[in-house]
């Protein structure tokens, strides 16, 4: 469960840091260093927790795979 929950949140996360720019460039937010921080570190912290979630989650599944097979 937890799994799946750090992959949404994760694609959220990155989504939020894709979304911002494109906002900014477009001229609805006006370019400001907090905007583009926040933007940069959603996008990083939304793909580690992307990585981590998916690791776990084939990690697990190959575990139970291999339990499987005895």
């Amino acid at each position: 469960m937890l799994k799946n929950r750090l992959i949404v949140i994760g694609f959220f996360l990155a989504l939020t840091g894709a979304v911002l720019p494109f906002l900014t460039v477009m001229g609805v937010f006006e370019s400001s260093f907090p905007l583009n921080f926040i933007a940069f570190i959603s996008s990083v912290i939304g793909l580690f927790l992307g990585v981590i979630g998916t690791a776990t989650y084939v990690g697990e599944e190959r575990r139970r795979d291999k339990w499987d097979k005895y």
